[in-house]
């Protein structure tokens, strides 16, 4: 994994937590940060998984197809939990 590479999985991975919260429906009871810190995880997971299935390659420019496997990786993952902790939240009567 390059600096590049780390780099690159930081700044998808604070995007893609930030917009998080408009692909997943409903009212989640996670604060920002949050959804930003896993993010930034499944798009450092996502160059892992890039680099061993052979995606991801020492290019000029941007490395579209890493890119796309981070992305794909941190909406999931965000959406993953968010969901479990919409599930948790206290329901009064």
């Amino acid at each position: 994994m390059t600096v590049v590479g780390i780099i690159t999985a930081l700044i998808v991975g604070l995007i893609v937590g930030a917009l998080g919260r408009l692909v997943v429906p409903g009212r989640q009871n996670m604060p920002i940060w949050l959804h930003m810190l896993i993010g930034v995880g499944a798009a450092l997971l996502g160059t892992v998984l890039a680099r061993a299935m052979g995606i991801a390659t020492e290019t000029a420019g941007v490395d579209w197809g890493e890119l796309l496997v981070q992305v794909v990786v941190a909406a999931i993952a965000v959406a993953i939990v968010a969901g479990v902790g919409g599930r948790r939240s206290v329901t009064h009567r």
